[in-house]
């Protein structure tokens, strides 16, 4: 993973610059395994995330906002009591570890001084946070309850003695000098990045890669040493060059990475960068753990309905052979002397064929010829009659497809507390049934609608939902305000506090309206503006649905930075 020791080591260093001697003033935990600090230091406020999170662990300053539980965990309880208010005397990383501890100093309610260590321990699904006693060495709690069934090199449970995670008995990168290195390198058995990951403590397999590649394209016991000595002389002076490399997936590190091809952006500083990456991602997981059951019942319903078009696509092919069995029937009835009871079929003259071709009608033997003449007739009633049903179901299905398109599209990007709203939804169409133990809602909520702001200061909206989509549009606009949507594909609603905005609003919310769409990924999407007073629902629509005229299109490449960067 790129949140090795030295990332851990780079993000200590940055913590410790700007926040000893910060105090603890408020502490949140919006999810089950994330903590939010503000903490106050050098005249400012600086917020401070910690995640334990199996996929998404990490730690550093953040800028994005967090909606926060109504009641908090009792974990968030805890820290409250123990540390707001306090003082942070020391950070550091726990040797070349994935381990930074808080040093914390603070009152108790006689007002006599007491010490307490912060563990935060980014280890993928190892990950924790540990309050942790300083005096004693006991646990006081841990984000993450771990028995001995769960591990038996150490428990993480109130009232025991803390462990530090298993030493990997690893070389200190900042301590080998050339003779050192190769002497922990066997240059014959190969595989040489996967050796230096072995042998060197917090050294992860991308950076060991990047070491292999400056030492040019012959790995010997000059270039190697060399490259190695280089690389570690600008970590161990805290020489940084946070990047971010797109190349079909997004890969960051501390320093530039020459290995890698690809899109590069640059970051002041390890926050920003590890802020960056991580924008949305964590979120995404957190959808994912919600809402796996409404994704798949949206992904089944979607399917079910594409499977129904095709079958009533057959069925109107065969419905419009409905003038055939008219044919046959007519023939057959013309030349009914010529049939004889018993006959399995009859060749007779075609007298709609211009050429006077012959034609085979299949008899069923058991009937008598009038009755087969019946037969056909009533097939063609069938056939005739069914042609219009068929058709209004395919229109049905196809709205189903649409609609759930929709939807599906709206759970890419939703965010946790867009999920009820989507669920909320599907019950009222009466797509699902409410949950038994979830109480139907007292009160209607106003939907909560994202805000952003122009980089010339006007304000526009976006609903990321139908319930949002609806309240924006039909409730919350103003009719000659500019309303905006991608051109035929599934998307949000976009409006613009202005009724007649500039050029460079109407781009970067064009932008944002792409950006929330299906065309997410695609370049020049065609986005429509028009006045809000142009768009209508028809009755009896779904949620979300409207009709719309006398628009304008533009074309825009979504930009998740400039996003991020509008965003109130």
């Amino acid at each position: 993973m790129s949140f090795d020791g030295f990332m851990t080591r780079a993000m200590t260093h940055e913590l410790a610059t700007l926040l000893t001697s910060g105090r603890i003033s408020k502490i949140y935990q919006p999810y089950k395994t994330e903590l939010v600090f503000t903490i106050r230091a050098k005249g400012k406020n600086h917020h401070l995330l910690l995640s334990a999170n199996a996929s998404f662990a990490r730690i550093h300053l953040t800028t994005e906002k967090y909606d926060n539980p109504s009641s908090p965990p009792m974990f968030c309880m805890l820290l409250r009591k123990h540390l707001e208010g306090s003082l942070i005397e020391k950070i550091e990383q726990l040797d070349m570890e994935r381990v930074i501890i808080f040093h914390i100093k603070n009152k108790d309610e006689l007002g006599d001084e007491t010490f307490k260590l912060l563990y935060v321990e980014i280890m993928g699904r190892h990950s924790n946070i540990t309050l942790v006693d300083k005096e004693s060495g006991t646990i006081l709690d841990s984000i993450k309850h771990v028995s001995l069934a769960q591990s038996s090199y150490r428990t993480v449970l109130p009232g025991h003695m803390y462990k530090r995670p298993p030493e990997q008995n690893k070389a200190n990168p900042f301590e080998l000098d050339a003779d050192g290195l190769l002497k922990r390198i066997d240059f014959n058995a190969g595989k040489m990045d996967q050796q230096l990951v072995e042998q060197i403590a917090g050294l992860s397999p991308q950076l060991a890669k990047e070491i292999i590649f400056r030492s040019g394209s012959i790995v010997n016991r000059t270039t190697l040493p060399k490259a190695f000595i280089t690389v570690m002389n600008q970590l161990n002076e805290h020489h940084y060059q946070p990047e971010l490399v797109v190349n079909g997936k997004e890969l960051f590190y501390i320093i530039h990475l020459k290995h890698l091809q690809g899109e590069r952006k640059s970051f002041e500083t390890t926050s920003e960068l590890l802020d960056r990456f991580y924008y949305g991602k964590a979120e995404r997981d957190r959808v994912k753990q919600q809402a796996h059951d409404l994704e798949r019942f949206l992904r089944n319903e979607w399917q079910k309905n594409k499977k129904k078009i095709k079958k009533l696509e057959k069925t109107l092919i065969n419905a419009e052979q409905a003038k055939e069995y008219q044919k046959l029937g007519e023939l057959l009835t013309a030349n009914l002397h010529m049939v004889k009871r018993g006959d399995k079929s009859i060749e007779v003259v075609d007298y709609y064929d211009e050429e006077g071709r012959t034609i085979t009608i299949e008899l069923d033997p058991q009937k008598h010829p009038s009755d087969n003449a019946q037969v056909y007739f009533k097939r063609y009633t069938k056939a005739k009659n069914s042609v219009a049903v068929v058709e209004e179901q395919i229109v049905k299905a196809k709205e189903e497809v649409e609609y759930f398109d929709l939807l599906i599209q709206q759970m890419e990007s939703a965010a946790p507390k867009d999920i009820e709203e989507i669920r909320e939804e599907l019950i009222e169409e009466g797509y699902i049934r409410r949950r038994q133990k979830q109480q139907k809602k007292k009160k209607e909520i106003k939907p909560q609608i994202e805000h952003y702001c122009s980089t010339t200061g006007i304000d526009f909206f976006v609903g990321k939902n139908n319930k949002q989509n609806d309240y924006i549009t039909n409730k919350f606009a103003r009719q000659d305000e500019i309303w905006l949507h991608t051109k035929d594909i599934p998307g949000s609603h976009v409006v613009i506090r202005s009724t007649d905005p500039d050029e460079q609003t109407l781009t970067e919310a064009a932008t944002v309206a792409a950006f929330f769409s299906k065309a997410k990924l695609s370049s020049s999407v065609p986005v429509d503006y028009t006045k809000v007073r142009h768009v209508k629902k028809p009755n009896g629509a779904k949620p979300g649905y409207v009709i719309y005229e006398q628009q304008t299109t533009v074309y825009v490449t979504p930009d998740e930075d400039l996003i991020r960067s509008l965003r109130k």
